[in-house]
């Protein structure tokens, strides 16, 4: 990688760094893709790689998050019940 890119991939990471602390996340994210941008045309076969992964990275976290979401109802049921029945429904 020439070192005008290594620059430029550095300088957008720190540029986001700061605006994300800064709370300024619309900025933070355009310099964020800023610097993909230059990672992608110097390995464009790395992120066609994962290009092509992010359905399933997708699905997984689709599946993690209706699983918390199913905990968090019980949870909030078992909340109401007294701790008996709560027992019982737990054991079956």
């Amino acid at each position: 990688m020439d070192g005008w890119k290594k620059a430029v991939v550095a300088g957008s990471i720190g540029v986001a760094t700061v605006l994300f602390l800064r709370k300024k996340y619309p900025a933070g994210v355009l310099a964020t893709g800023v610097g993909l941008a230059v990672l992608a045309s110097e390995y464009p076969e790395k992120f066609e790689k994962v290009r092509r992964s992010l359905p399933d990275y997708f699905d997984r976290g689709m599946h993690v998050m209706e699983m918390a979401a199913r905990a968090g109802k019980r949870i909030t049921q078992a909340a109401g019940q007294s701790a008996m029945d709560a027992w019982e429904e737990v054991r079956g």
